[in-house]
């Protein structure tokens, strides 16, 4: 665990991907918890009034979901793990741990590189046009999906066999 004599391991600062990243100040191994990502614990409901008191839709907050249904609001109370921003082919991967948020680097990420992690953002309604717009993805990976969202699960139909179409 790094002390206050350490050298940090990020530092924030202007990105080219979008607003303020978070850039690896030293080489960090693979698995190396980075940070935690704080803020202040708030239900769904609570984000939703949020996100619409803010005028925008949820995709412009810092809002992180969590296994119990609640959420972090980076931007109330958090720290700079708020700025990490989204990449389709990530460095980092968050993992929940008794209800905190941890960021762990994937693999060895050089000095310099900005940190990222898959977004994955879950939205129910349908995948417009404009909402694929607001929630578009600038990453520049050769495996970009253009989008920070995760892909809609495709409801199925039953398919019927050759004996119920016959019947």
């Amino acid at each position: 665990m790094l002390t206050s004599t350490d050298t940090p391991l990020f530092i924030v600062k202007e990105s080219p991907i979008h607003g303020r990243g978070v850039f690896a100040r030293v080489d960090i191994p693979p698995g190396t918890r980075i940070i935690e990502y704080t803020g202040e614990r708030i239900t769904s409901d609570e984000s939703a009034r949020r996100a619409e008191a803010g005028g925008g839709p949820i995709n412009h907050t810092f809002f992180f979901s969590l296994e119990d249904g609640n959420l972090i609001d980076g931007g109330s109370g958090g720290n700079e793990a708020r700025f990490i921003n989204h990449a389709c082919e990530p460095n980092c991967e968050a993992y929940e741990e008794d209800g905190r948020v941890f960021i762990y680097s994937l693999h060895h990420i050089e000095a310099g590189d900005e940190l990222n992690y898959n977004y994955a953002l879950i939205y129910e309604a349908r995948h417009t046009p404009a909402v694929k717009r607001a929630f578009a993805c600038y990453c520049g990976a050769p495996s970009c999906s253009g989008v920070m969202l995760a892909p809609k699960r495709r409801s199925r139909k039953p398919v019927k066999s050759a004996a119920q179409k016959a019947a």
